[in-house]
């Protein structure tokens, strides 16, 4: 929490690397099936509907454990385990178990040396086939030099002076003007495009453009040197329980829970259109699908000074995860290979309604997470880190560093049916300075001072499209599913304005 003299109540509280990817659309049901329809009903539509105002929250309020929230689930959750069930499981768990253990070691032995680096020029010219399976590998990569470093700072002295302009009105995250320019900076957009496109879709015919980064409106942090208030555990965004109760989520790790772990796909963007990540409805919860969460750096800070930690480990933590809940110790002193298969119980361990999915050595020992959480590499003002939607990652319990530790959350999001709709409320907030639909209501800025604008957007056209201030352009060689894409988003943004490339790649007239 970062404290200004010169406005003594400000403060800030740095959220953003927990704020979880989930479609927060509808209210808890009685039955997985009537929730999980009223969802995907709710996801397809396109009318211009009013979202619900967010509710005030905090960082207790996802993370089950520090809101003291039960443990024990309803005895439908057993249920569930003995649906997904298949006897192919206890050959895979073995076989995940096995990988693991050397997984671990190297992890342990390279530190943070495992976590791939590339320069922005690698990403203009084209990344190598070994940076792209590294980056896979780990779920993780820092990219730097795209933004200069001035400027970055410059970025942070203007957010200071912004917040010093509008005193006592200042309660958590301004999207002030610089932060448009941050979030449309050319060098942003084109990084964000280079790493949607590790990702596809198995589906030709899936309403997505990769090729295609919109801007979603996420906080900023300022730590200062000595912090000790903002640790949070390793933990994955995008809700819990759902990856298992949620039928499209869960189709998502199809080939984990079919005893055909090895060949999971995590970058496969086609089922997660259909994932419905927030079930019950709750508090701060991102509602757009994000393949890459993210941050640019305003400080130069490394390890110790309260930076990001990751597993790098993408898809074999995975497996282990969407596994675990099957199976237990045989007994309360059984050693790491003496677990049976358990479809009794109803634990699903780091799991709650409502939270998102906690890790600890505790629940999912064979992760070894003292050994493998390990703090991301020294970065400069101006460098880029992404990690995998999935990734476990955590952020160091203490600041031990001698200046602030400030970054601004900018992940990366691609155009879809569903995103569009939210840039489309996104873009209405904006304009009245109000806060992002996703993060807790009130009047936010709508009588700040210099607050940001439309015409505060870098890159012309690219950064006007990413705000949902232009329509999108699909181009020539766009798939059908692109090409779906970018007509429904436009549809959505500007309603009866039609777009004639678009429609005329899909035959509309």
């Amino acid at each position: 929490m970062l404290r200004i003299p010169r406005a003594s109540r400000l403060h800030f509280h740095d959220v953003g690397t927990w704020s979880p990817c989930a479609y927060r659309l509808v209210a808890l049901r009685t039955t997985t099936t009537t929730t999980t329809r009223r969802c995907m009903m709710m996801m397809t539509s396109t009318q211009t509907t009013t979202r619900k105002p967010k509710e005030e929250g905090s960082v207790a309020s996802i993370f089950p454990s520090l809101s003291g929230s039960d443990p024990n689930l309803p005895p439908r959750f057993a249920d569930l385990k003995k649906d997904i069930w298949t006897d192919s499981l206890v050959q895979s768990w073995r076989d995940v178990l096995d990988e693991l253990r050397g997984a671990v070691e190297e992890v342990a032995v390279k530190g943070k040396d495992i976590i791939p680096s590339v320069h922005f020029s690698d990403l203009k010219k084209g990344l190598s086939k070994e940076q792209i399976s590294e980056i896979r590998r780990s779920g993780v990569v820092i990219v730097r030099g795209g933004v200069p470093r001035e400027e970055a700072l410059d970025w942070k002295r203007s957010l200071m002076d912004y917040i010093a302009l509008n005193g006592d009105k200042v309660k958590g995250y301004p999207d002030g003007n610089i932060q448009t320019r941050a979030r449309t900076h050319p060098a942003l957009l084109q990084t964000q495009r280079a790493l949607l496109q590790l990702w596809h879709s198995s589906d030709p015919e899936a309403k997505l453009s990769l090729g295609t980064p919109i801007s979603y409106y996420d906080r900023f942090r300022i730590r200062l040197p000595g912090d000790r208030s903002f640790g949070l555990s390793p933990h994955i965004d995008g809700g819990s329980l759902e990856r298992w109760e949620d039928p499209g989520y869960r189709a998502c790790f199809g080939a984990i829970l079919t005893g055909r772990w090895r060949e999971h796909d995590p970058f496969d963007a086609a089922p997660r259109l259909h994932a419905c990540q927030d079930l019950y409805d709750a508090p701060n919860q991102c509602s757009v699908f994000r393949p890459w969460q993210g941050w640019t750096s305003m400080s130069a800070t490394g390890p110790g000074e309260g930076t990001l930690r990751v597993v790098p480990l993408l898809k074999v933590a995975t497996a282990y995860l969407m596994l675990r809940p099957f199976f237990n110790p045989r007994t309360s002193s059984s050693g790491l290979d003496d677990w049976v298969v358990d479809l009794e119980s109803t634990a699903f361990p780091g799991s709650q309604m409502g939270k998102i999915q906690e890790l600890k050595e505790s629940t999912h020992p064979h992760l070894e997470l003292s050994r493998t959480v390990v703090s991301v590499p020294r970065v400069e003002p101006g460098d880029q880190i992404y990690w995998h939607c999935d990734l476990i990652h955590a952020v160091e319990g203490f600041h031990g560093g001698q200046n602030d530790s400030s970054v601004l959350y900018i992940p990366a999001v691609p155009l879809t049916v569903q995103n569009a709709e939210y840039l489309r409320d996104q873009r209405e907030h904006f304009n009245h300075g109000l806060p992002a639909p996703d993060f807790p209501g009130g009047e936010g800025e709508s009588r700040f001072l210099d607050r940001g604008r439309q015409v505060d957007a870098q890159g012309e056209a690219i950064g006007l499209c990413a705000l949902g201030f232009q329509r999108f352009d699909d181009g020539p060689s766009a798939s059908a599913g692109e090409a779906r894409a970018v007509l429904e988003a436009n549809e959505i943004l500007f309603p009866k304005i039609p777009t004639a490339a678009a429609a005329a790649a899909l035959g509309v007239r």
